[in-house]
């Protein structure tokens, strides 16, 4: 806090580091990417971030659902794929609108609304234009991109995609944001530690 005379009163002014400077950001990527080690990594490092909705909601609908059916990914497995895509789409308009939490600190995302749409063009599914609106309307500041790494891929209990379908999700999330005008930067393929350090370098946060 500091203050200065005018005109013969004093004046405060509240500096608020950082507050200036919020920004979101996205890690994106198709599955088996290496973005969740990135989120955890950047989460010990002391920063903010939106953990990816989608898992926790894979484990619900199974629960709910038969276990056998489940051969992909669940938006295409769940009873009705059109409300589970609308949930997950709030869920990040959700996480979008509470960048308070962060207090002004840079906000990292672990996916963002466009890849709700990414994933339906993936399946052949088709969406209203709110889910169109939204992603015009909640803008991300910068977005992080991981794509497909066949050395390092593999499959776990919410993951059904072979690597070649996860190919096809990462041209699909590409297209998607360049659709909404973001200029995508892409994490090279390398250990978690120098990926780190690659998006802080390029956020200019070390």
């Amino acid at each position: 806090m500091y203050y200065f005379n005018l005109s013969g009163l004093r004046t405060f002014v509240v500096v608020i580091p950082f507050l200036l400077n919020t920004t979101r950001v996205v890690i994106s990527g198709g599955p088996g990417t290496g973005k969740t080690s990135v989120i955890k990594m950047l989460e010990e490092s002391g920063f903010f971030c939106f953990h990816e909705i989608i898992r926790s909601m894979t484990s619900n609908a199974k629960k709910e659902g038969n276990p056998e059916a489940f051969v992909s990914n669940p938006i295409v497995s769940v009873s009705n794929p059109a409300e589970f895509n609308e949930m997950i789409l709030q869920g990040r308009i959700d996480q979008f609108k509470r960048l308070s939490e962060v207090k002004g600190r840079p906000a990292f995302y672990d996916r963002g609304i466009p890849d709700v749409l990414a994933y339906m063009d993936f399946f052949g599914q088709s969406y209203e234009d709110h889910f169109v609106s939204a992603c015009k309307t909640h803008l991300y500041d910068t977005v992080f991109l991981l794509p497909p790494w066949k050395e390092i891929y593999v499959s776990d209990n919410e993951r059904f995609e072979s690597f070649e379908e996860a190919v096809q999700v990462h041209e699909h999330l590409e297209r998607t944001y360049r659709r909404f005008g973001y200029d995508i930067v892409m994490v090279p393929l390398t250990n978690v530690e120098e990926r780190l350090a690659f998006i802080l370098n390029r956020l200019k946060l070390q």
